[in-house]
């Protein structure tokens, strides 16, 4: 058991304040390899506003101190011992709906991410993502937001295939508006990033994402890329 809580730089003394939401963005690491969970841990702490509660070596370590900690956001690779990230994934979304999971991986996106996606996680980032990718997306998916690098999208789209251009379906009832919105989001973008290239309001944006999803019959970030892929509203280029 290689469990570790309130472990590094000071963590104690930052999260004896961390009781209310707001205060600090209270996070816990899970990852089999001592020296990338420790790596990543310290990169974290020196944020002002995060403290890392735990670290987990696989996933029913990450169960317990989701359990224990409840976490604001829970960094997981996604191949762990004992208990995958995918499973621990599930069941923390079961038990503690909450919590937001970023996935890790050190591999190219594949079907298991895409499930993860699809049970519930916050976000996707590559093991190699900078430390200033890393802290923007803990503090997009503690804002509420969906995270996925636009590399990580690309590898998805080049896995889902395309279908030869002109053969978008406008039975859809896309407004090229919405269009223009699903394409942002296909390259990673946050809703606030959106809005500011389209030039309209954030919630603008979201009504747009609201539609989408009604229109499309899809609900999460991930479901909507892969339709929009197969459907050649997007293309593996524009990433």
């Amino acid at each position: 058991m290689t469990l570790q809580v309130e472990g590094m730089l000071g963590s104690r003394r930052k999260a004896s304040g961390s009781g209310e939401r707001g205060t600090y963005i209270r996070i816990v690491v899970a990852d089999n390899q001592r020296l990338f969970r420790e790596c990543v841990a310290g990169m974290l702490e020196r944020e002002q506003t995060f403290t890392v509660v735990g670290q987990a070596s696989n996933g029913l370590e990450a169960l317990e101190l989701a359990e224990t900690y409840k976490p604001d956001v829970l960094l997981m690779d996604v191949q762990m011992p004992q208990m995958d990230g995918i499973e621990a994934l599930r069941r923390i979304k079961e038990e503690w709906p909450q919590i937001r999971v970023i996935l890790l991986s050190a591999y190219t996106i594949d079907e298991r991410v895409v499930e993860g996606l699809s049970a519930g996680a916050s976000g996707y980032l590559l093991k190699d993502s900078s430390a200033e990718g890393v802290v923007a997306a803990i503090r997009a998916v503690y804002a509420g937001e969906q995270v996925m690098t636009p590399r990580a999208t690309g590898h998805m789209m080049q896995m889902y295939g395309q279908e030869p251009e002109g053969q978008i379906a406008p039975a859809t009832g896309l407004t090229n508006r919405e269009v223009d919105v699903l394409m942002h989001i296909a390259r990673g973008l946050i809703p606030k990033e959106v809005a500011r290239r389209m030039q309209v309001t954030e919630k603008t944006v979201r009504n747009h994402i609201s539609s989408l999803y009604r229109k499309l019959d899809i609900y999460d970030r991930s479901q909507i890329v892969i339709y929009a892929i197969k459907k050649g509203l997007i293309d593996v280029r524009d990433v």
